[in-house]
């Protein structure tokens, strides 16, 4: 049943099954909806809001390259940064892997 949307793009294996689970079962409820859809508006909100601002030095070769990067994905280079840190924050972005695994970074100025 792979079958392309409106969009004309494949869906993956998930949202294939996702969708086939649709059609044979339909929609179901989840408990308490109005305070689960509160609970989720909440935390989109909170996720979305950016009320602090904060100035780096970074090299002018890195900037030109960060910029772009988001020109070609048609966002502006603070988006892109800003996702960039928001993904690390929430572990999905592993710094380590330009060090030996679980090794501390060393501070060779203090």
């Amino acid at each position: 049943m792979s079958k392309t949307t409106d969009f004309d793009y494949e869906l993956d294996d998930y949202e294939k099954e996702v969708e086939e689970g649709l059609e044979k079962e339909g929609f179901k409820s989840v408990p308490n909806v109005k305070q689960e859809m509160a609970k989720l508006v909440a935390a989109a909100k909170a996720t979305m809001e950016k009320n602090k601002n904060i100035n780096i030095r970074i090299s002018q070769g890195d900037l030109y390259k960060v910029k772009s990067k988001a020109a070609e994905q048609g966002i502006p280079y603070q988006t892109l940064l800003s996702s960039l840190i928001h993904q690390y924050s929430h572990g999905r972005i592993d710094y380590n892997v330009l060090r030996e695994p679980k090794k501390q970074y060393e501070n060779k100025n203090s």
